[in-house]
């Protein structure tokens, strides 16, 4: 009786489970998308550091407005932002340009006339309209993701375009930066402002393995806030080579024209050029 009476009493209690939690529905992809992003930015992280300098021969293209000019360059590219461009005509050279630290200056022979100015973003922009500091110009021929992008944060979304996989970072309110890859190497950098407008859209392709780098061939840059659109294509690039800084600096020719860029608008002397 007893051990009947104990039977009766158990049967008085329910055994309570907690319910289990139901897993979220992930974005179809978004984990796998995510690993690969993280391993090809890691990639491209060891890729940077293990590349310090530039020099090739190369076909450039530039649109701004109503002007259109094609010629072959020189250029030589040190980080963190040391930078050459020798710019050929049929005659020989028509254009300098060179920065280094927080110098920079252009020399046009044709004129004979030597600027000098500080090396920044506003210089570049209002001589080239290219709106850009050299350091960061320096990334863009050498194919690395501008000092800006912080690589070593988490993607806020992964997507792809086309045959391209593209993480963004930051949002739509204070501006994204996105970084596409194809093929395992980086094809796109963009930078959006805050309120949609593009800052500058650079693509890479062509990509050849020098020294066991793989380094881009053709260098594509559009910068719609300031109408411009440049193009490099390429020659005979060659990486970490040994380049002097006296490279970088240039001293005027005699009885050359002295002007300052911070006290002109440079850009009535781009347009003669």
């Amino acid at each position: 009786m007893l051990l009947l009476a104990m039977l009766e009493t158990s049967a008085c209690f329910v055994i309570y489970t907690p319910p289990v939690p139901e897993a979220e529905t992930p974005t179809p992809g978004w984990s796998e998308n995510k690993y690969q992003v993280e391993r090809m930015v890691a990639a491209l992280v060891e890729r940077d550091r293990s590349l310090a300098c530039m020099q090739t021969p190369a076909v450039m293209e530039y649109t701004a407005g109503d002007q259109h000019v094609k010629a072959k360059e020189e250029l030589v590219v040190k980080r963190p932002g040391n930078l050459r461009v020798e710019a050929m005509s049929p005659f020989g050279v028509a254009l300098l340009l060179a920065a280094q630290g927080s110098d920079l200056a252009i020399f046009e022979p044709g004129q004979n006339r030597f600027m000098r100015g500080e090396a920044n973003a506003d210089t570049l922009y209002r001589y080239v309209r290219i709106p850009m500091a050299p350091a960061d110009a320096v990334g863009l021929l050498m194919g690395l993701a501008p000092p800006a992008f912080a690589l070593g944060s988490s993607a806020e979304s992964v997507s792809n375009d086309g045959a391209m996989m593209v993480a963004s970072y930051g949002n739509a309110a204070s501006g994204t930066r996105e970084i596409g890859f194809s093929g395992g190497n980086l094809a796109m950098v963009r930078e959006t402002a805050g309120g949609g407008v593009v800052n500058y859209e650079v693509r890479y392709s062509d990509y050849h393995d020098i020294g066991g780098v793989m380094f881009p061939y053709v260098v594509d840059a559009t910068f719609p806030a300031a109408g411009s659109h440049v193009t490099f294509r390429y020659l005979r690039p060659i990486v970490n080579g040994i380049i002097p800084d006296s490279t970088f600096v240039l001293i005027p020719a005699p009885g050359a024209t002295v002007v300052n860029l911070s006290l002109v608008d440079v850009r009535a002397f781009s347009n003669e050029s």
